[in-house]
């Protein structure tokens, strides 16, 4: 007998084309969300906005590369962003590949400067009834982790 059936849980689908169909609705919301100008990038600038206004986050994206693993202080400010948005039902998922992330996201528009990306928080348009289809598959994905006990799952971007 499994965790899954004691608890009445359907385990999570296996295999690579789950996780890599994750990836992939990652790759089309951080678009999207850019697109519309929902997007907000960098550990402080994503911390005021959810201190000042977290009904309006959507979904989160922590990510860090290997060498990141070891600052302290970054792990603190996940950990403290990661309790954030559990306890304000905000969908969380970590990436491991920060040089993919900024191939996506690109530089700030403002400068053209590389940003910080550890952290990137998606708001919702002040466009009523905008569902992103991304954003509907991520949430699902978020919940089927959530079922086998992954709070803050790891997601591959797409090559």
């Amino acid at each position: 007998m499994t965790l899954e059936e004691i608890h009445g849980q359907q385990p999570m689908p296996a295999g690579h084309d789950w996780m890599q169909g994750a990836g992939t609705a990652l790759h089309e919301l951080l678009v999207s969300a850019q697109r519309r100008g929902c997007l907000t990038a960098g550990v402080y600038e994503s911390a005021k906005l959810m201190n000042v206004d977290p009904d309006n986050v959507a979904f989160c994206v922590l990510a860090a590369d290997q060498e990141d693993e070891g600052d302290i202080a970054l792990q603190i400010h996940f950990t403290l962003i990661q309790a954030f948005c559990c306890e304000n039902d905000i969908d969380i998922v970590r990436v491991n590949d920060v040089a993919k992330l900024a191939a996506i996201v690109g530089p700030s528009e403002d400068s053209g400067e590389p940003r910080d990306l550890h952290c990137i928080l998606i708001t919702n348009p002040n466009e009523e009834g905008w569902k992103d289809p991304a954003l509907e598959k991520l949430n699902l994905f978020c919940e089927e982790s959530r079922n086998v006990n992954d709070w803050v799952p790891t997601i591959p971007l797409p090559e």
